[in-house]
Formats: structure tokens, sequence, C-alpha cells
């Protein structure tokens, strides 16, 4: 067992991964980075490009609220680790239908991001990244966690763990009896290269966003350096990531009223089997809020008490953390997600009024169904 207190073992190297990584590091923590993929950001943080704004609701919402203390905390990061033009840029927005009108907002590549955070935290010698590493059962020991894969290799031991690994949280998770109501909903992405002048003024967004001009040199080899996109579809309950001409003719209908002359353009490239795309799995849970926090130990849940103790007071599975379920706003949440739950872990937990807690917390679904009792 690793028994250094301040060693963790963080599984998935996406958005959220790599954010909670960077933030325990900064704390002085030494942090084994597991990714199942052959790279970081392997998975639906491989989107070329994806929009960094706020979450605007008609009254104040635990998303929008959330979304609100995540954003200048994202736009922070990209400032401070990326130039602009690499890996992200600034723009606004043009919103139609729901909050009209224009806004600031950001163009990003995910991946730029994940892997400035992963290379700042190897840096300073206190992280190590295990690649082609793929989480499938957690197993408690004295002082601590064993990781193993499908193959029953063992992975990892340490006495503090993150599930950061989106959808690939759930099968430890139900391992353990759970039973977190995690959810796949896939999305496609519709693109093309791009040359000559930009195919709008900015981008606009109602049912979907339009990107008229994305630049970025980290976008090739995969994709062409600067491309147009719009998306994305929702398909949930899927989870492959196969390329399909159904979903782009859903995009494609998203960018009708938005640009016509796009839209014509985009016709002609899918009727020619020119048009790019891409496709990736996010993860949701039931109530589309995200889940960052402490595991809970339902075992030691006391049975039927004339009163519930309060969400927090709950007791927790000692050193298991998780933080996922961000489904389409891992780019508002993964920075302020990162930095919270490793302040937490630290012991030392930055100020979130008690109902956003609540709302984060990942013992929010048992508690409830704890409270109905049976039948």
């Amino acid at each position: 067992m690793q028994h250094d207190p301040r060693h963790a073992c963080v599984v998935g190297a996406g958005l959220a991964g790599a954010a909670v990584a960077a933030h325990l590091v900064r704390r002085g923590w030494t942090v084994q980075l597991l990714s199942a993929g052959d790279r970081p950001a392997d998975g639906a943080s491989a989107l070329p490009v994806g929009m960094l704004s706020p979450h605007v609701t008609r009254s104040p919402t635990p998303l929008s609220r959330l979304t609100a203390l995540g954003v200048p905390r994202m736009r922070a990061e990209l400032e401070r680790l990326l130039p602009p033009g690499r890996g992200w840029w600034p723009t606004e927005v043009d919103n139609h239908g729901h909050d009209p009108g224009r806004h600031p907002a950001t163009l990003v590549r995910p991946g730029a991001l994940v892997q400035a955070w992963v290379d700042e935290a190897r840096a300073s010698g206190r992280l190590s990244l295990r690649l082609g590493a793929r989480l499938a059962r957690l197993e408690r020991v004295d002082g601590g966690w064993r990781l193993f894969d499908a193959a029953g290799a063992e992975l990892a031991r340490s006495a503090t763990v993150v599930l950061a690994a989106a959808l690939g949280s759930r099968a430890p998770t139900d391992a353990l009896g759970l039973a977190l109501p995690l959810r796949p909903v896939q999305g496609q992405l519709s693109l093309g290269p791009l040359q000559g002048p930009a195919l709008a003024e900015r981008p606009q967004r109602d049912d979907g966003v339009f990107v008229p001009d994305f630049h970025d040199p980290g976008l090739a080899p995969l994709w062409p350096e600067r491309i147009w996109a719009i998306g994305s579809t929702f398909r949930r309950g899927a989870t492959d990531t196969a390329l399909d001409a159904a979903a782009h003719h859903e995009n494609l209908e998203r960018l009708r009223p938005l640009s016509p002359a796009a839209a014509e353009a985009m016709a002609g490239d899918l009727a020619a089997g020119r048009l790019l795309g891409w496709a990736g799995v996010r993860c949701a849970s039931l109530d589309r809020l995200p889940l960052i926090g402490a595991a809970p130990d339902t075992a030691a849940w006391p049975e039927r008490p004339q009163r519930w103790p309060a969400l927090a007071a709950l007791p927790r599975l000692d050193g298991l953390h998780l933080c996922c379920a961000f489904g389409s706003r891992g780019l508002s949440l993964a920075a302020f997600a990162g930095e919270w739950l490793a302040s937490a872990i630290d012991g030392a937990p930055l100020p979130l009024e008690a109902d956003l807690r609540d709302a984060i917390d990942p013992a929010r679904f048992a508690w409830r169904e704890a409270r109905r009792g049976p039948g």
C-alpha cells in the first residue's frame, strides 16, 4: 500500500482528472494519473473545438450558479497556461432564442488544456502518468485501495483515489454496490476544413453552436489546422463513436437558421462525402448535475432513523472520491471541480454554499432513495 498520506491516484486523464491532478500537485500532493487511452484527453475531451460560456437561465439554477463559478476559473487557467491561438481563442457568440444577444465566449480545444495541466504537474516531479490503464475494480484494503484492470492485474494502490473517468467510473462503483446513476450521452460534431474568409463574423448559438472559424496548429495531424464546426447531437444511452450520416443531417438542420449560406455549403460537402466529423460519449447523471466529492458508505448509514442526518454528515468511503458526470459542461466546470475537490481532499475546502454542495454530492441519490424508504 502507498503509505504517503499526501499521495493520490486519479483515474481518468480527461478534463476532470487532469484538473483534479493539477490542483492536488499544486497543493504539494504526489499524484499517479491513470489514462485508459494511449494519451491524455483520449475520450470526450478530444473534442476538436468547444465553447466556454456561461449557462444562463431565466432564474438561477444549481447548474447556472456552478458555471458562473467555473467559467472564470477555466478562462484564468487557459490564460495562464496557453497563449491565445494555441488551444483557445477569445470571441463573442450571438445567442438566438433563449437569452438573445451577444455575449463573451471562448473557443477551446479541450485536449490542449488537459495536456498543459499534465505537463505542468509532471514538471513539478510530483505527477506520474500511466497510459493504457483501464480500471475495472477497486478493493478496500487496510490503509487504502487497490486498483485492478479487467484481467485482474493491479494498476495502482493508494490511500486516496479519485474516480474522474466519466462513464468509466461506473463499472468500479457498481462493483462496490454504489449504483450511481451515470448515463452515456453520445454527441457528434460536424466540421470541415476552412479556406478563405470565415463563414460568419462570429459564432452563433441556438439549438447547438456554429463555429464559423477556428484556427489552431494543434488540430493537426488529426484535423485541418483551420476548421468550421456545428453541433453537437445528443443521443442518450448511445455508447458508440462511429460517425453517423443521420447525425450530420441533424447538425445541418441546426445550421440552417443560423447561417443559410454555411448550411448550403455543408449540404454540398455532405452529398459529396467530404464532410468531416467527430463523435464522443459524455457522461451525465440522472439529475444532469455533476458528482463531485466523497463517495458514500451506504453500508454504514443508519437504518430508518427517526430523523435523517444532513447529507454532508452521512458516512463516506474513506479515501474514495468522484469527479464526473459533467455532461456537456466539462469546459465550464472542470477547473472549478478540480480546485474544489483538491481543496476538500487536502482538508481545506473552498467555501461553497450548502445547497450547491448538496447538489453535487455523490451521495445525494442514495440519500434520497433511503429517505423514501422501501416500497
